[in-house]
């Protein structure tokens, strides 16, 4: 059964957070809020986590899975940046925006996609998700918390929690959430390729 973690949107209690950061790297699975909307999180070498995700949303193998990161510093650790693209993703970051880059060694082959060898990555300009970045010292493995059955994200803590209390380890709740997912932008081939329009302005990238 999912432990229910009640977290200040503006000042999360220290204790809360280690304990939630305690359950990922016991292998848990969480929910968790965004800037954006919920997501679903865990470890990046989590296979039991990655497989649960994948089967909460109903997933194929073609799935770009988001790593979370705290900074700049630790998204350049995972994915390629050249100098053009440097310059965008730095502009647009933190924020609404999540980025399909080339992965660098760093990341699990499996959380790749198969042919493009590509992951998304995004910097969330969120105190709550910024304290648990902070606490476990790695990015996040995440996904949206769009079930199969819903045209929109979920967007209250209680709800996610009498839904998934069986299948995912921790609900952080601060507060209700927002129902946009982030924008995604492909830059694996260099240029910017806007693959779905969500919370970040596209505008730069047309």
């Amino acid at each position: 059964m999912a432990r229910y973690f009640d977290v200040h949107p503006e000042n999360p209690q220290r204790r809360a957070i280690g304990q939630v950061v305690d359950i990922l790297r016991a292998d848990g699975l969480i929910a968790y809020p965004t800037d954006s909307c919920f997501a679903l999180g865990c470890q990046l070498g989590n296979r039991d986590g990655i497989d649960r995700i994948r089967s909460i949303r109903k997933l194929d193998d073609r799935h770009h899975f988001t790593l979370m990161c705290q900074d700049f510093a630790q998204l350049g650790q995972f994915v390629h940046v050249d100098n053009a693209v440097f310059r965008a993703v730095k502009a647009s970051t933190p924020g609404g925006y999540t980025f399909i880059l080339p992965a660098t060694k760093e990341v699990p082959r499996r959380l790749m996609h198969p042919k493009k060898k590509t992951v998304g990555v995004r910097i969330p300009d969120h105190v709550v998700t910024q304290a648990l970045l902070g606490e476990l010292g790695e990015p996040l493995l995440s996904s949206t918390l769009l079930l199969p059955d819903q045209d929109e994200p979920m967007t209250q803590g209680w709800d996610i929690k009498e839904r998934l209390e069986y299948v995912v380890d921790a609900v952080i709740d601060s507060g209700e959430c927002g129902v946009e997912p982030t924008t995604v932008i492909d830059f694996s081939s260099g240029e910017p390729e806007i693959v779905r329009r969500g919370a970040g302005d596209t505008a730069r990238f047309e």
